[in-house]
């Protein structure tokens, strides 16, 4: 299964104190503003998301179609195909996509653990 690009999304108290400290650790601003109160951040290939107010807890995140660049990929496994793999392995889902659109979509998971799992297909 391709799961496409991966970043941790973070529940953060202060956008602005986060984004410094993770600049600290060599993290430069992505994608995202203050003003959406979201910003995307880079080291390398590594991303991570600080999200101020839109949820409570951290959250794994992959992005079926993109890369580590947020640049299209030619060939990746849509979310719908993610969707019906993990059900059909017994995988309970608490948020679905529509089975028969295409482009933009995405589903909730979490894990044994209750960590939760974003799968957010942009394209």
């Amino acid at each position: 299964m391709k799961l496409g690009a991966f970043s941790i999304s973070l529940s953060v108290k202060n956008l602005e104190t986060s984004r410094k400290f993770y600049e600290h650790l060599g993290f430069s601003v992505f994608a995202g503003s203050e003003e959406m109160n979201y910003l995307i951040m880079k080291n390398e290939e590594t991303l991570i998301g600080l999200f101020h107010g839109m949820f409570e807890k951290n959250i794994l995140t992959f992005n079926p179609g993109w890369d580590q660049n947020a640049q299209e990929l030619k060939e990746f496994d849509d979310v719908r195909k993610i969707q019906q793999t993990l059900k059909e392995n017994g995988i309970p889902l608490a948020q679905e996509t529509e089975p028969q659109k295409k482009g933009p979509g995405s589903i909730l998971l979490f894990d044994p653990d209750g960590n939760g799992i974003l799968i957010d297909q942009h394209i």
